[in-house]
């Protein structure tokens, strides 16, 4: 989890009065988890948050799905996804299930005409190609590639990019996004053993208090329909805040990789994990140095789990014709290993360049329709020499 952080000026004690130079109150909110029970922060308005001045029609961006019953190993060419300008209409879902939606999206243009709320879903979004700029209500986060950006629900933001060539791999959770349990000690500190620190989280800079009336559009999402609000003031007018609950950046290319004498399991990888599911780093790592040892991993059956695994660069010994943006399903109850000639081949070598994402679902996904538009239909044949 996130440590305590603040940005701004805040008052001396909780619920207190807090003025501004004027002599009227700044608004004070708590946002809160698990009702009050879990990650909270207490944020600062200029403004009451409550201004609401229409809502217009709310629409459905509910997945269509194609297939829910999948007994058959896929692959996806993420990066045959169609740019399109708008960052919302650009997140196209391709596997989802009760406890997580998988979407990728290429968006050309910045959000300058509405600002974004998930109230349903903690984000993680993987940022794959481009650089740019997370605006959010809590201050400011600069990515880049190898970034991911944890935006935990209930957080209003903007997605500002330098370029249009962009690529995003999104996972929304329907529970928290955490470190895993095993990776923190009681007050929540990571751990040793952990292979990321507290210094390699970097968390909002840049509070922008924008005391500014107007008509500022919000769209807000929840139970797959997306819900425009209409607010008299600025989203992001908090002069200060503190607490647990807020957005924070963690790269990839901090993960720093655990290696042994013989095959690491996948687990050595693991970034996050929420409920239902957990997602890993695959990270530049030398291979296992025992005298005999199999760089390449053994085959495999998931019998309590979907394996997604996102290509995003490097080549990988284990498979051939890797892409970028690829992915790959191998779900529950079959088994799956390197493509032939990769084992032999991979004896001998030193170290990999791969980078890649991993999602591990304990139940099974659904497949949608745009998955099928981009999948590889012969994948499962690759295993024939």
């Amino acid at each position: 989890m996130p440590h305590y952080h603040q940005l701004g000026k805040i008052p001396s004690k909780r619920h207190i009065q807090f003025r501004k130079p004027d002599g009227g109150l700044y608004s004070e909110q708590l946002v809160s988890t698990e009702g009050f029970s879990d990650l909270y922060s207490l944020v600062y308005h200029t403004h009451p948050p409550t201004l609401v001045t229409e809502i217009d029609e709310a629409y459905s961006v509910e997945p269509e799905i194609a297939i829910r019953k999948n007994m058959q190993h896929r692959s996806f060419q993420g990066f045959k996804v169609q740019p399109k300008d708008d960052y919302l209409e650009s997140r196209i879902p391709v596997l989802v299930n009760n406890d997580l939606h998988i979407s990728l999206a290429a968006p050309r243009l910045s959000m300058k005409d509405y600002y974004f709320k998930n109230s349903g879903a903690d984000e993680m979004i993987f940022v794959h190609k481009g650089s740019g700029k997370l605006r959010t209500m809590y201050g400011n986060l600069d990515f880049e590639y190898g970034d991911h950006l944890i935006i935990p629900r209930g957080v209003i933001y903007q997605m500002e990019f330098d370029s249009t060539d962009n690529r995003l791999f999104i996972v929304e959770s329907f529970t928290p996004i955490q470190f895993p349990k095993r990776y923190v000690n009681r007050a929540g500190q990571l751990l040793e053993h952990a292979p990321f620190y507290e210094r390699d989280i970097r968390k909002p800079v840049e509070l922008e208090t924008h005391d500014k009336h107007g008509d500022f559009k919000v769209l807000i999402k929840r139970d797959d329909m997306i819900f425009p609000y209409h607010f008299a003031t600025h989203p992001f007018d908090l002069i200060g805040w503190d607490g647990y609950h807020y957005p924070y950046a963690l790269s990839i290319h901090e993960f720093e990789p655990i290696t042994g004498r013989v095959h690491q399991p996948p687990p050595v990888h693991q970034t996050f994990e929420a409920h239902n599911f957990v997602t890993c780093a695959f990270v530049p790592r030398l291979y296992d140095y025992h005298p005999e040892a199999i760089p390449a991993p053994y085959n495999h059956s998931n019998v309590d789990s979907d394996e997604v695994l996102y290509y995003v660069d490097g080549e990988f010994m284990s498979r051939k014709h890797v892409e970028q943006g690829m992915i790959t399903l191998h779900p529950i109850g079959i088994p799956h290993g390197p493509h032939p000639g990769a084992v032999e081949k991979s004896i001998g070598q030193k170290e990999t360049r791969e980078l890649a994402v991993m999602v591990d679902t304990f139940k099974p996904l659904f497949i949608t329709k745009q998955a099928l538009e981009i999948e590889d239909k012969n994948y499962y044949k690759s295993w024939i020499d």
